[in-house]
């Protein structure tokens, strides 16, 4: 009597090796951008003898006042380098207080130390400390969380709501007006650049040139805590619309047309062809059969489409609308060469995609049972 697993045994492993398959793929992520890093111009100790020097922005890390107030000694080099400083912009600074900025940031052990003592804290969830800002990273991306959280959640779910319901109206509707006219409506849309959007909704609606119906920083007003549920929920949702608007509004164009191309693929399947023969209405094969089948690949690219949202598509908007978000926080980190927020973020948003990607495995499963998750290739 031969034994075969069940479907639920079936996915149950498969389940284990993509978890198992997580810590793996975050190590590789984070030990190629470390190697990358190594071999960055500029770094952390060069962004502070740059605000030493007033060559960079003002100074808001920790040594800014012990640097305007260091003495400047004599010139000093390296004599293993052949005279050369070790960094750029050394020269003239006392290398007591170089030795100090390297042990402050960690700089004065060996590479291979530090990444393994990183990777060590990040199994822990220690993402470490700002270099520059003098908080823990994780407390950073905390009070920004929420931020992104909003733009990305409701730039998503107004994108896949108007979206799907187009795309499936277009196929039903293929080669009419309207499917001519939305494709150029939503195309132009996808022309355009969210910031260029962004700025045109600005001097439109915010106080630029004619209206000033909304407004232009935060995520709330500042006397939110002061106000009523009511008053609360709809001040927020105030703030929300013009950067929402300006995210969402290159968003259709892309998941439309898959969601169109995907009901067209199915809608010409003989299996459709032999549901009409049957006597179903068009009504019935669009619902019992097209949509189960048409839908895999729209929610294949929903991980996508969510990570972008939440941390590359908003540096821009929040910029432009004064949103403290966690893309404001990735580019001004990579700018300052603030290494524990760089590598800090990168791991939490590597780690969310991945699960997110988990996610959409199992979302293909409830969608369509029939998937067999033993033939799927990790």
């Amino acid at each position: 009597m031969f034994l075969f697993p069940t479907r639920g045994s079936v996915m149950s492993a498969y389940l284990l090796r993509r978890l198992l398959l997580i810590p793996v793929t975050l190590f590789g992520i984070i030990l190629v951008n470390f190697v990358i890093v190594q071999f960055a111009p500029g770094g952390p100790i060069e962004q502070v003898m740059a605000e030493m020097r007033g060559t960079a922005g003002s100074a808001t890390g920790r040594f800014s006042g012990e640097a305007q107030g260091e003495a400047i000694g004599p010139v000093r080099s390296d004599p293993t380098r052949g005279g050369e400083s070790l960094y750029r912009g050394a020269r003239g600074l006392d290398p007591a207080y170089i030795k100090r900025l390297e042990e402050q940031f960690h700089f004065d052990r060996p590479a291979p130390e530090r990444f393994v003592r990183m990777v060590a804290d990040y199994a822990t969830f220690d993402l470490g400390e700002s270099f520059f800002r003098g908080r823990p990273v994780l407390d950073l991306v905390l009070e920004k969380l929420p931020v992104s959280l909003s733009l990305g959640l409701w730039s998503t779910l107004i994108i896949y709501v108007v979206s799907i319901p187009l795309g499936i109206f277009k196929a039903v509707r293929d080669g009419s007006r309207f499917d001519i006219l939305s494709s150029w409506a939503i195309i132009i849309g996808y022309a355009v650049p969210a910031f260029l959007f962004a700025v045109l909704l600005v001097v439109v609606f915010a106080g630029g040139q004619y209206l000033n119906w909304f407004p232009l920083q935060g995520l709330v007003s500042s006397d939110w805590h002061t106000l009523s549920w009511p008053e609360r929920v709809i001040d927020y949702l105030w703030h929300m619309v013009l950067p929402v608007t300006a995210m969402v509004i290159g968003g259709f164009a892309s998941l439309t047309l898959l969601t169109k191309n995907s009901f067209l693929d199915e809608i010409h399947k003989q299996y459709v062809v032999t549901a009409r023969a049957k006597g179903l209405s068009e009504g019935k094969i669009l619902r019992r059969h097209v949509f189960r089948n048409a839908m895999l690949l729209v929610i294949a690219g929903f991980p996508a489409a969510l990570v972008s949202m939440l941390f590359t598509g908003s540096v821009l908007i929040e910029v432009i609308f004064s949103l403290d978000g966690l893309g404001l926080l990735g580019f001004e980190s990579t700018m300052r060469r603030d290494y524990p927020v760089m590598f800090g973020t990168l791991y939490l948003f590597s780690l969310i995609g991945l699960v997110l990607a988990l996610i959409s495995d199992l979302t293909y499963h409830l969608v369509d049972p029939r998937i067999d998750f033993a033939s799927r290739e990790t």
